[in-house]
């Protein structure tokens, strides 16, 4: 099949080795990519959140397949523009993709499907951000109302830091205050056709800086899947990822359906487990990153069949994906000054001194022969193992061997499963 996979991160990076890894002669190519999906597959530098530009491009070069990674071009409406060109595209539409772009319209259609989630209250004003504070209480949590590039939420007790944050997003346009919610975190991918979904595996991400989840939040800074700790209260993870297709999954995808906005790629469900049940924390239009990095190395049913199928409204032909059992973990290499201000410019070296473990490539580039940073979150080290314990083992492993002038990442991601 001729693929076009949108983006430039980890996260694509990820897709297109899964691609890569059914060996089924796939022509694919990145758009614009990076430096390490330039040495795997063709990369074209255009600007993936233009819809005229990407469907004139994927029409020209007849691709079969358009993925979509990144947010930005889901609600920038390339998906619509290429699906208006005839070609198959794993992404939903503009108006579909508010489910990401617009917190208080996920609040609204979960609201409208009965799917379990916290109170909220969207605010246009520093007072009624106050007021809203004088209903919840802390830990105060702060959400901007549209893309933040997974920076835009904040959770504390310290009142005038929640402020700040809210009058930075009010300029913005609008935030949403919620309540807290109190448990472990879950991040469940399903794939949707707009009317079924197929689930993934679960993954766990961390979004503080630092160790034990202190410092400022990021985009994410590691990640691991599966979660044995899940069958603690379900007999088994399969009973908790049907549940969540049942009374989150399906309800949303079926309520964007009868509103006439289908809802037709990655449904991502940021959810959170309670003493009263699971809830959701947030909706995603694509593939979390850096979970990505861990779900999509455990995946033995072909990717491509899965993408394809979504986009073609023909998932509810097909069984649930089948995963491997081994455990996967990814660790985030982060440029010094992440996530505030990040120092790029800097050169990485050791990637080819690395064993027994994949390196995804986020904010990369190749100048003159050698690979420097570009950005705050630079690479993703993903690692397999048996157990979580041979799999953090290499991961830390081989980022020892990395080097980043001041660069910093999380020592502790799978700490607590690996025990």
């Amino acid at each position: 099949m001729k693929i076009l996979v949108l983006g430039s991160g980890a996260r694509e990076h990820a897709i297109v080795s899964a691609l890569l890894a059914e060996d089924a002669g796939h022509e694919i190519v990145a758009a614009p990519g990076n430096a390490g999906l330039a040495q795997q597959v063709e990369t074209v530098k255009i600007d993936a959140s233009d819809p005229k530009l990407v469907a004139e491009f994927a029409a020209d070069n007849a691709f079969q397949l358009v993925v979509i990674g990144p947010e930005a071009p889901l609600v920038a409406g390339v998906a619509d523009r290429v699906r208006r060109a005839g070609i198959p595209v794993f992404g939903p539409d503009r108006a579909a993709a508010a489910l990401e772009g617009s917190k208080a319209f996920a609040k609204r259609i979960m609201s409208e499907a009965k799917v379990p989630t916290g109170g909220a209250v969207q605010a246009t004003t520093v007072e009624e951000v106050e007021a809203a504070f004088a209903e919840f209480g802390a830990p105060y949590v702060v959400k901007a109302d549209g893309l933040a590039a997974g920076k835009g939420v904040i959770v504390t007790d310290d009142r005038e830091a929640a402020l700040d944050h809210a009058r930075f997003y009010l300029q913005q346009g609008g935030v949403l205050v919620e309540e807290f919610l109190d448990g472990q975190e879950v991040s469940l991918f399903l794939l949707a056709d707009g009317h079924d979904v197929l689930p993934l595996s679960p993954a766990q991400d961390f979004k503080r800086a630092g160790d034990g989840d202190t410092g400022p939040n990021t985009g994410g800074m590691g990640a691991y899947s599966p979660l044995p700790w899940l069958a603690e209260r379900w007999e088994s993870e399969a009973d908790f990822v049907d549940e969540v297709v049942d009374t989150i999954a399906l309800p949303t995808i079926r309520r964007l359906e009868d509103e006439g906005t289908p809802f037709v790629g990655l449904l991502y469900c940021g959810l959170i487990i309670t003493e009263q049940g699971i809830r959701v924390i947030e909706f995603n239009a694509r593939f979390g990153d850096p979970e990505t990095q861990v779900v999509l190395p455990r995946l033995e049913t072909p990717l491509s069949g899965l993408l394809l199928a979504a986009a073609t409204g023909a998932l509810g032909r097909l069984p649930y994906p089948a995963f491997s059992p081994d455990a996967a973990v990814t660790v985030v290499l982060a440029s010094e000054g992440y996530p505030e201000s990040p120092v790029t410019g800097r050169e990485i070296t050791g990637l080819d001194e690395v064993r027994d473990v994949a390196i995804a490539h986020a904010a990369t580039a190749l100048v003159d022969g050698r690979f420097v940073a570009t950005g705050g979150r630079v690479l993703s080290v993903v690692a397999r193992g048996a157990d979580f314990a041979a799999a953090r083992a290499k991961a830390y492993a081989a980022l020892e061997v990395i080097g980043l002038e001041g660069s910093h990442y999380r020592r502790d991601i799978a700490e607590k499963v690996a025990r």
